[in-house]
């Protein structure tokens, strides 16, 4: 355990390792189901493509990214556990009230809330974990928080199409909402919260905003990745959300079972390179603890050309076969990331520079990437072959993002000495 006065009790770090890999595999269930669910929303509310792409991006993520930097704040210097908690229940009330939308508006509002709450997560989370497990050890603990990812993946484009199908997709939205309204209560129960080194008896102090602003834009290894990982979020993210609608309209499938086979099969194989990726990043971080930001950058650019592979396969049994490769070399690339940013970064500011750094990433992922794809499908009839090119369009940018993080770990130990001697 690192960050924290060892005179203080805390909770046992695989306890807060596995809650809050629970309630992130809530975070992104809730954040991937309405992407399961596209076709029965677009055939109520008489939408296109178009929208759909707009309420799966920019509706998201808009509020999502407002509210990160400012929550990070606040998780610099009072308790990041209160505020995931906090969070865990807004964005669960608010897929809750997802289901009782009437229509486009009320839909998006919803889904707005959902991106205000889920944007107490991210950045407290890693924080934390940072104050529990040693550098050399974080590799594999962001890798298992990581596997998330694919279990929401799972549980929302497998089990929210499977759900629907019984019951409606608005009693979908009900049943996966609830169970966070607990959990986040369950989290406050579990996690202790650590001291900050820098913490005295009563108050922390803290770094002036644009103080840090000024410091990071000086920080060409943390441009670099911010600009790396934006643009692997872009290519993925918007395979990730077009992908089980894709399936569904080229091999013309059972929704259900096209939709249930794409977020099997990516998110088994996303979990397998997940946790081979941690393995490798801490093994090969014992060598030099700037490899694991190499492995993304090589991973990234090697998913990106599996995933077009995927995308414009002749059959579903061939797309699926890509899926293999892609989800074991794009499953972890972003744990380097997440690894290498925490041990650049000094404590006093980690949460709020990692809350800059997702709020710049996702907003080039998250908002660009479903928006445009579905924009450029729907300017093209919204067929099968539409969105084919609009993904297409989109996911080369992760090459360039393999290109940026390699260039970015040529910096890093220079820019952390630099970081910390300020």
């Amino acid at each position: 355990m690192t960050d924290a006065q060892p005179a203080q009790r805390l909770s046992n770090p695989w306890v807060v390792l596995f809650t809050l890999l629970v309630v992130s595999i809530f975070n992104f269930a809730d954040r991937y189901l309405i992407t399961g669910l596209i076709g029965d929303i677009k055939a109520e509310f008489n939408v296109d493509d178009g929208y759909m792409g707009l309420l799966i991006g920019p509706a998201f993520v808009v509020l999502y990214v407002v509210a990160g930097v400012p929550i990070a704040r606040l998780a610099d210097k009072s308790s990041r556990v209160k505020i995931i908690a906090a969070g865990c229940v807004m964005w669960s009330a608010c897929t809750l009230a997802t289901g009782f939308a009437t229509g486009p508006v009320t839909l998006a509002l919803a889904r707005v809330g959902v991106g205000i709450g889920e944007a107490a997560f991210a950045a407290p989370a890693y924080s934390l974990l940072a104050d529990y497990f040693r550098p050399e050890r974080r590799g594999m603990a962001y890798a298992i928080l990581g596997l998330a990812t694919y279990f929401g993946q799972i549980a929302g484009q497998a089990g929210g199409p499977a759900l629907g199908a019984a019951f409606g997709w608005h009693a979908a939205f009900w049943i996966m909402g609830a169970p966070g309204i607990l959990l986040g209560l369950l989290v406050v129960m579990l996690i202790r919260e650590p001291q900050r080194a820098t913490s005295g008896p009563s108050a922390v102090v803290q770094i002036p905003f644009m103080t840090i602003v000024q410091r990071l834009k000086a920080t060409p290894a943390y441009l670099l990745m911010m600009g790396s990982m934006g643009m692997g979020t872009l290519s993925g993210v918007a395979f990730g959300f077009w992908g089980p609608e894709l399936f569904s309209r080229v091999y013309a499938m059972d929704p259900v079972q096209a939709k249930s086979a794409f977020a099997i099969s990516f998110g088994l194989s996303g979990m397998a390179g997940m946790l081979c990726f941690g393995f490798l990043a801490d093994r090969l971080s014992q060598r030099d603890k700037v490899w694991p930001l190499r492995l993304s950058g090589i991973a990234l650019a090697c998913a990106t050309t599996m995933i077009l592979f995927a995308t414009w396969s002749d059959s579903f049994r061939i797309a699926l076969l890509f899926a293999v490769p892609a989800g074991l070399l794009g499953g972890g690339w972003s744990v380097g990331f997440m690894a290498m940013l925490q041990y650049l970064l000094p404590v006093q500011f980690r949460a709020s520079a990692t809350a800059l750094f997702l709020a710049v990433t996702t907003l080039l992922g998250f908002f660009l990437g479903p928006w445009l794809a579905g924009e450029i499908s729907s300017q093209l009839g919204n067929g099968g072959d539409a969105l084919r090119i609009g993904l297409s369009c989109i996911m080369p940018v992760g090459f360039l993002g393999g290109w940026l993080a390699l260039l970015a770990s040529r910096r890093i130990e220079r820019d952390r000495l630099a970081l910390a001697d300020e």
